[in-house]
């Protein structure tokens, strides 16, 4: 049976070449980078000059890059270390309702050990706007987390503008920027953020490592506590191999940003064109315009998300309902919810996420197999035939 994955906002395939970068640091270069003999100091440069690689990247210092396990623990972190470096100052933060969980249940914590959280609404793109973080700004605000590209909706955020909010009033900016990361060039500068989150699994490097951006002068206290790793910021033993791979992840993805950008863009068209021609009554969410190409959130009308996403799957077609986190709740997405999409909607929507391994070929296959699923799915449903 053929094979088509069409989750990669979920994670993607570690590339080869990231695997062969890797490999040599789990056997033969395999020291403690704490280490201060040969092998240690041998993992240390790999340490460090992956590192630098990053922070090139992004325009940043390589202190200010710290390398943690993931998105989770930099968003965590970035919301936490801030809440607590600045609560005498205090203890207001702004984020929105379309966040990642790994964002929203950050905040709820803090809100339980007394801090106050605005979730402002995206408007029904999934967007939010600089007037409104404007507007919930009081002189208690200490932080401000809204993401760079939905997850869900791979809707844009205009980051560099709410940066400048934050500028005029003083308060630290983070942005959860998993999903653009070598997706959109851009540098920190050019957003205004004082911190941003990483990860590596998202752009054909391992699972289990990320980074957190820190602007130098940022207030923030560790979550973890142990050894003086990571210049006494993050505490644990490095996982250099998975970080050389992220390094070399971030490399190609340096290399091939704009000629994939271009090219998932145009498998993007193929997709919905197909779509028009062969599939009635379906909408697309999300911004017309700024979004990333290679996510496309999709309602059916009259049809269960959940039965078309196992069809698919039963024809070997990989795709989502949204969220890799969320998978298995029975609650609709809370994106969906933000941005208001009607109730008959929030159950017949899915996730399509394209990548480095999908083809033209791969995108005639789904159009075909979806319209064929939807047809016998609606006739099998009254509210569907209706």
């Amino acid at each position: 049976m053929r094979r088509i994955y069409m989750d990669h906002a979920a994670t993607t395939p570690v590339d080869g070449s990231v695997l062969q970068e890797m490999l040599p640091y789990f056997r033969e270069k395999f020291g403690n980078a704490s280490s201060i003999h040969q092998y240690g100091q041998e993992a240390k440069a790999a340490l460090e000059e992956s590192r630098e690689k990053i922070a090139q990247f992004l325009g940043a210092k390589p202190s200010e890059l710290v390398f943690v396990s993931g998105g989770t623990e930099a968003d965590n972190w970035a919301i936490r270390g801030v809440a607590y470096a600045l609560k005498q100052k205090g203890n207001h933060i702004i984020t929105s309702l379309a966040e990642h969980h790994a964002v929203i249940h950050a905040c709820e914590a803090l809100e339980k050990e007394g801090f106050k959280v605005t979730y402002l609404k995206p408007d029904r793109y999934g967007q939010i706007h600089p007037e409104q973080v404007e507007e919930a700004i009081t002189k208690k605000t200490v932080l401000i987390t809204l993401m760079h590209v939905n997850n869900e909706l791979g809707t844009i955020n205009p980051i560099a503008a709410i940066g400048k909010v934050a500028r005029k009033y003083g308060i630290v900016f983070h942005t959860d920027a998993v999903q653009s990361f070598c997706k959109i060039r851009y540098s920190v500068d050019e957003l205004n953020v004082d911190l941003m989150t990483l990860s590596a699994h998202k752009i054909y490097g391992p699972k289990g490592v990320g980074a957190l951006y820190i602007r130098e002068g940022t207030p923030i206290v560790p979550l973890l506590y142990g050894g003086g790793h990571e210049r006494n910021l993050r505490a644990g033993t490095q996982n250099v191999p998975a970080i050389v791979g992220f390094a070399r992840a971030v490399e190609i993805g340096d290399r091939v940003l704009e000629e994939e950008h271009e090219r998932i863009r145009s498998l993007r068209e193929q997709f919905l064109s197909g779509l028009k021609e062969q599939v009635a009554d379906f909408r697309v969410n999300g911004h017309p315009a700024e979004h990333v190409p290679g996510i496309l959130n999709i309602s059916f009308a009259g049809v269960d998300a959940e039965s078309l996403l196992i069809s698919l799957d039963m024809k070997g077609i990989a795709v989502s309902t949204g969220s890799a986190c969320s998978s298995g709740s029975a609650q609709p997405s809370h994106v969906l919810r933000a941005i208001g999409l009607e109730d008959e909607y929030l159950k017949c929507t899915l996730r399509f996420s394209m990548g480095r391994t999908n083809t033209e070929e791969d995108i005639q296959y789904t159009v075909s197999a979806l319209a064929e699923i939807i047809e016998r799915l609606r006739a099998m449903s009254p509210a569907g035939a209706g």
